[in-house]
């Protein structure tokens, strides 16, 4: 993998079909870890069962755009987890925290995302698809804090195991 879609920390990727591709299979990955944890794993332990595709809908509906399951998760996979949340990372948060901070292992720094990711989906998303702030603190609320962390550190590990090819 050439440096243009490095995922080290400050190194801002060109914009072209390979950072796109590079963020897809980080997204992928990060995505289907998310989605194991939170519809497989944490149920099976007796927790919350996470179901994202619901909050894409609701906020699609308030929208007043289609709000059917396959927008829902079109939007929650797609939109958010091979596009948006790669986006994120690799244009603002990166960059933003090898100026601030310097330049640092990735594994803190993907855990702070992820946290700041769940306060973005959780905290701001639901608020503005009409949910109860935080869904109200319920076991889902902690359930996708430990779903939006994990993807965080599963999309740079990943990105950086591409890297070293």
């Amino acid at each position: 993998m050439s440096t243009q879609t490095s995922s080290r920390l400050g190194a801002v990727p060109a914009l072209n079909a390979q950072t796109l591709g590079f963020m897809f299979v980080a997204g992928f990955f990060a995505s289907n870890a998310f989605d194991l944890w939170g519809q497989m794993i944490s149920p099976a332990l007796g927790w919350a069962n996470l179901s994202p595709h619901g909050l894409a809908r609701s906020l699609l509906g308030t929208l007043g755009l289609p709000n059917g399951d396959f927008a829902g998760y079109f939007v929650h996979f797609y939109l958010v987890g091979l596009i948006g949340y790669p986006v994120g990372w690799l244009f603002i948060f990166a960059p933003i925290w090898a100026r601030v901070i310097g330049r640092t292992h990735w594994f803190i720094p993907s855990a702070i995302y992820g946290f700041g990711l769940w306060v973005f989906a959780i905290g701001g998303i639901t608020a503005i698809a009409g949910l109860p702030f935080f869904l109200g603190f319920t076991g889902i609320t902690w359930v996708a804090l430990a779903g939006h962390v994990l993807y965080g550190i599963v999309m740079v590990a990943v990105m950086n195991y591409i890297k070293k090819d």
